[in-house]
């Protein structure tokens, strides 16, 4: 029996009950509470991803109902096929195999229970790839719903195909392994030029590390960690220690100054110099010297390379002052005209204006969607040093390890580590000229001329 299911949820119950062909998923809340194992296997949509999707067998759900006297969801259990994908959204049939109707649960607790699911999931539209077993979940939908016992039962034996599917192995794009400074800058130099583009870069310590902004991280069971709290996590830092950002005249800046103390933010880190990443792939912990590290190379469309005072950018960083609730109302498929007209992009329009008096009421949804490459003031020593640039992710955003349209990715494996420190110590790249502070500096000096353990100073 399959290990594996897919659980497609919508926020409108009638739309399910009335769903009779074609489904359609914005293509942002693809495989979200899906376990990230199976996430980064699955996120390309490929042919090989499509066919394990269609494979598996399918739960088809409301959003859970608090509005009754008991909490409900409609539900219903059956196949998809005829998969398509375009660049706002993914379109399935699905043929229903048993129509649940309206299920009434004792509790919430009791939905959470049967499909394995946490609080957040059962009220947010979106399709997961869930760990479980289909026929289990089955028996308790039918102790439910006696009435039902005979479809349940009449339906076909899994399909052994279906119960051993697996989801495809995961690719990386890797141009080559360095062992040297000089074997990285060959391979670097051995990249074909991309016209209308602009490099940066990025180091990893450990290559399995993702590329996600800290905000979007997950638990292993695809849960959100800390994104349901991002106007939280900005507004308390905000309060405890506001006189540190009363030189930020936009979001975007506040968000800059937050990553750099360490708060999770939409922004993720890159850099101009190579020869940056390259140490932060590096240094590391000692019990990481062995494991290769990874340096990824980012050819970003001139197009999608802003500005920190860029009408995009403020859109995009001032998503982080809405509550999750009012994330959830975003639509982006909706045209610019019909979008600006929901509440939502009102709320959003009010926190723009607050930094931008004079800002057009005309937000583009396609805009709030995206990733877009940022070059921020150089306010601190670390981003000057560091030739610092940020990738700014939007609504429901997700770059894949193949990269996306306008964001073309390649990796770089790195290896003997030890070795590369001491080449970049002897070009002055080390701690001390990366992490320009003063504590950064005095532990690079004091692991420096540390004395080999039992050696004696001359006097």
């Amino acid at each position: 029996m399959s290990e594996n299911f897919n659980y497609i949820a919508f926020g409108d119950k009638e739309y399910v009950k009335e769903i009779v062909g074609v489904i359609q998923m914005g293509r942002g809340r693809m495989f979200e509470y899906t376990p990230i194992d199976i996430e980064r296997r699955l996120e390309t949509l490929d042919s090989k991803s499509i066919a394990f999707l269609e494979k598996l067998p399918t739960f088809l759900c409301s959003e859970i109902d608090r509005s009754g006297a008991l909490p409900s969801m409609v539900i219903k259990y059956g196949q998809i096929g005829s998969t398509r994908l375009d660049r706002k959204e993914v379109s399935t049939t699905f043929k229903t195999l048993v129509d649940f109707g309206n299920v009434e649960f004792s509790s919430v607790d009791q939905a959470r229970d049967i499909f394995d699911a946490d609080g957040f999931q059962l009220y947010r539209t979106h399709w997961a790839v869930r760990n479980g077993n289909a026929q289990q979940i089955l028996a308790k939908l039918k102790e439910l719903k006696p009435s039902l016992a005979d479809a349940v039962e009449g339906l076909p034996k899994p399909d052994l195909t279906a119960a051993e599917a697996v989801p495809p192995p995961r690719t990386k794009k890797t141009a080559g392994t360095a062992n040297s400074v000089r074997e990285f800058l060959d391979l670097l130099y051995g990249l074909p030029l991309k016209e209308l583009t602009e490099t940066f870069f990025r180091g990893h310590e450990d290559a399995q590390f993702e590329l996600t902004p800290s905000l979007l991280r997950k638990w292993p069971d695809g849960a959100w960690q800390f994104m349901p709290n991002e106007d939280r996590l900005c507004k308390e830092l905000l309060i405890a220690h506001y006189d540190e950002f009363q030189g930020d005249q936009y979001c975007f800046d506040r968000l800059v100054r937050m990553q750099h103390y360490g708060l999770p933010t939409r922004l993720l880190d890159i850099s101009g110099n190579p020869l940056v990443a390259l140490f932060f792939a590096c240094y590391c912990a000692p019990k990481l010297m062995d494991i290769d590290g990874e340096v990824i190379v980012f050819r970003v469309s001139s197009d999608k390379v802003k500005y920190y005072d860029s009408d995009t950018v403020s859109c995009l960083a001032n998503l982080s002052n809405l509550t999750y609730a009012q994330k959830n109302e975003i639509a982006l498929k909706l045209d610019v005209d019909a979008f600006n007209k929901t509440g939502i992009a009102e709320k959003l329009l009010h926190h723009v204006k607050s930094e931008k008096a004079f800002f057009e009421p005309r937000i583009v949804p396609d805009d709030l969607g995206s990733i877009v490459c940022v070059k921020a003031k150089r306010t601190n020593t670390r981003i000057k040093s560091q030739s610092g640039a940020f990738l700014l992710f939007g609504h429901e955003a997700a770059l894949p390890e193949s990269g996306q349209e306008g964001i073309e990715i390649s990796r770089i494996t790195i290896k003997d580590k030890r070795h590369i420190l001491d080449q970049l110590e002897r070009i002055n790249i080390n701690a001390t000229t990366v992490y320009p502070s003063i504590d950064q500096t005095a532990v690079h000096l004091r692991e420096r001329y540390r004395q080999a353990e039992g050696s004696k100073q001359l006097a």
